[in-house]
């Protein structure tokens, strides 16, 4: 019920977000088509937000007989936490991170990097799809998925506002409603901030949760917390190759832990809790 209510927040929050934005840009017709457009994106957000964060990172569904070991330790853990097994994925990508996604523990996905295969051990890997499946079983993968979705639209518009205020605004766009060029750069400015805040609607108390619940799930506290002081570590020092899949700043929450490397500013808006208080935290436990 929690995240439901969460969910229909944020669908709400985004859709007066986009009508702002639509009125900066186009004025009242603009507001209209917006709005319009809002509707349609928060149905398809609802239902098809998991697969487009899939395609997104073009993740592959791999077999059991693909990645045995991955399906061994995921059908260890979903008969520990009492849900329908998810879909398992694999990006190719060194950068080392897993997410997980779906709108319900019976349409849901797991999803690991090439990069944290190769990184961890069979019991540390044990840990984080623990990690994983928690948020599996506590829905928190549909407001992740939907945060992940819109907040990419809101930086796509925010670049149309930023064209918009180079070229003298978009045709119907009545100057002196909408606030003229300097609405439009302001939302060209605020839009991603605003994104940035979406994301962090999703609670850092989340992550503290799910490390608490997959802990609870593998009975192996000590391998998540040496997991994730590895993906820490190797996330902090990963060097991308041309080949490899990069994470998008809309859908970073999703992860693990943070993909992205920032300074102060992004440390402000962080999406995740600080890696060595989760991990005070999982080493303090004793199951």
């Amino acid at each position: 019920m929690k995240n439901m209510l969460k969910t229909t927040v944020l669908l709400a929050a985004l859709t007066g977000l986009m009508i702002v934005i639509g009125r900066v840009i186009g004025g009242p017709t603009g507001m209209v088509i917006a709005f319009l457009f809002a509707i349609i994106l928060n149905f398809g957000s609802y239902w098809y937000s998991d697969k487009i964060v899939l395609k997104m990172y073009r993740a592959k569904e791999v077999s059991p007989a693909e990645a045995p070991n991955l399906h061994r330790i995921v059908d260890g853990l979903v008969m520990r936490a009492g849900i329908p097994k998810p879909k398992v994925y694999i990006v190719e990508s060194g950068m080392p991170n897993a997410f997980a996604t779906g709108r319900n523990p019976q349409n849901a996905a797991v999803a690991v990097t090439t990069g944290i295969l190769q990184l961890l051990s069979y019991e540390e890997m044990e840990g984080v799809l623990a990690h994983e499946l928690a948020h599996v079983k506590n829905r928190d993968t549909l407001i992740s998925a939907i945060a992940a979705t819109l907040a990419g639209v809101v930086t796509m518009l925010a670049n149309w506002a930023q064209w918009a205020a180079i070229f003298g605004g978009f045709g119907g766009r009545d100057d002196e409603d909408s606030g003229g060029i300097i609405g439009l750069i302001a939302m060209a400015i605020l839009a991603p901030i605003a994104a940035t805040l979406i994301q962090l609607a999703i609670s850092r108390s989340r992550e503290f949760a799910a490390d608490a619940e997959g802990a609870s799930i593998c009975r192996k506290p000590w391998a998540l917390a040496d997991a994730l002081e590895k993906l820490e570590y190797g996330n902090s020092h990963y060097r991308p190759s041309i080949s490899d899949v990069q994470a998008k700043e809309s859908s970073a929450h999703m992860f693990i832990v943070n993909p992205l490397k920032g300074g102060a500013i992004q440390s402000l808006f962080r999406t995740h809790p600080v890696t060595d208080e989760r991990v005070r935290r999982l080493r303090a436990m004793r199951i």
